[in-house]
């Protein structure tokens, strides 16, 4: 089995539940959403990108000596990452997902985020499997694109609101107000990229 691979590193995670943790991440290339404000453009096509076999990816994690491995994108749910996740899980990886879930996630995960875009709404029925809910702030009709998407989810679901960052320094304060009128929602920042790593 092989997927393509826009680009793989190991870094911190820095955004969402797991902000602050060491993760490799494996980004796939291809995606259907098309969020205008994506910051991976290029992972749109697969075209162009390696198709990569499991055993190499399994590979690249245990000689970083990561021990907890990010599958994103693109639109990684694109696929069925369930050889994958089998492999991974065989080599006690800790698994996560980030995707829109425009797509059946197929795959056994650690922990799936969740981030409904509004170029692509979610299948209703994959709400359901999130740890973590993402929603992106790009403009004040988000909260409402929150609030509606967080009642899809299981009760033990973790809520974030992350500024899109090229409108933080507009939406952030926006954010701090709701979440303190509303705290069963937390603050997700980009950290990676106040500290400038990948």
């Amino acid at each position: 089995m092989k997927y393509p691979v826009m680009e793989h590193y190991y870094t911190i995670q820095g955004e969402g539940a797991y902000s602050g943790h060491a993760a490799y991440f494996i980004r796939l290339a291809g995606c259907d959403v098309g969020c205008t404000w994506c910051d991976v453009k290029d992972s749109w096509s697969a075209e162009g990108f390696p198709q990569v076999d499991i055993q190499e990816m399994i590979i690249w994690v245990k000689e970083a000596g990561a021990n907890r491995v990010v599958i994103t994108g693109g639109e990684p749910a694109m696929y069925d990452l369930s050889p994958l996740c089998e492999a991974f899980f065989e080599h006690q990886i800790f698994t996560h997902i980030e995707t829109s879930a425009a797509h059946e996630i197929k795959g056994r995960f650690d922990w799936i985020c969740i981030s409904p875009k509004k170029f692509k709404a979610p299948i209703l029925n994959e709400m359901s499997k999130a740890n973590e809910l993402k929603i992106v702030v790009f403009n004040k009709s988000d909260f409402d694109w929150a609030e509606k998407w967080a009642h899809t989810c299981d009760a033990n679901c973790q809520l974030f609101l992350q500024p899109e960052w090229d409108k933080r320094d507009k939406m952030l304060p926006l954010i701090i107000e709701y979440v303190k009128a509303n705290p069963h929602w937390r603050i997700s920042l980009q950290t990676h990229k106040y500290i400038d790593i990948p």
